[in-house]
């Protein structure tokens, strides 16, 4: 996997930047099968999406009252997506800092770790906002910035789909597939390989699919 190009961030500071490089690293780590979230570009994807009218929840309801829901009645916080993610890393490095002397982007990975288990669990009391709340985010977007198409920010060279065997945009070679007992397992092609032009599609618009010969 070749090195990320640099990004020009619109949301985020590089403070920010370095938090949640070292966060989204913790969640889903480089291991023996590939790398991790980090160099997929998640943090990239994540500020993709606090610039978007998503990160401002430009099309919801603003006003309040603001009352504790249930699970089943979804996002319930006053604050934006954007507003979350600022307020919620610098109030977590503030914590960081009180109890092991740093910020959480220069902590060991056990104390990194220890760190995100207490906010998931809603153990940390953030001055300004739920723990979980800012953990539940961040896990949601960490996993999309790793699985979702390249086009929109992360899974940087596919890895995440890479990892799963997902063959990405449709082909329309699939019926042919049907009654083959093989897994199907084709070089991953996205929506932008396509706009680039490094894949190409038939006549109807699928992707033609590059097969992978299975190891022997």
């Amino acid at each position: 996997m070749g090195a990320s190009a640099p990004h020009a961030y619109g949301c985020l500071t590089q403070p920010e930047v370095r938090f949640l490089d070292a966060a989204v690293d913790r969640l889903i780590p480089p291991d023996e099968l590939g790398p991790g979230a980090k160099d997929a570009d998640v943090t990239y994807y994540i500020d993709r999406q606090l610039c978007s009218v998503w990160g401002t929840h430009g099309r919801n309801y603003r006003s309040g009252p603001w009352l504790e829901g249930t699970p089943q009645q979804g996002f319930q916080s006053r604050l934006t997506p954007q507003e979350i993610y600022k307020v919620g890393i610098l109030e977590t490095n503030q914590y960081c800092t009180k109890q092991y002397g740093k910020n959480f982007e220069f902590l060991t990975g056990a104390q990194q770790d220890e760190a995100l288990q207490a906010l998931e669990a809603g153990k940390v009391a953030l001055p300004s906002l739920s723990s979980k709340l800012f953990f539940d985010i961040l896990w949601r977007n960490t996993e999309e910035g790793f699985f979702a198409d390249p086009i929109y920010g992360g899974n940087r060279d596919k890895v995440g789909w890479k990892l799963l065997g997902f063959p990405g945009v449709a082909s329309g070679a699939y019926s042919g597939h049907i009654d083959n007992p093989e897994v199907y397992r084709a070089e991953p092609v996205s929506i932008l390989d396509i706009e680039m032009k490094k894949a190409a599609v038939d006549a109807q618009g699928y992707a033609k699919h590059i097969m992978i010969k299975p190891i022997k």
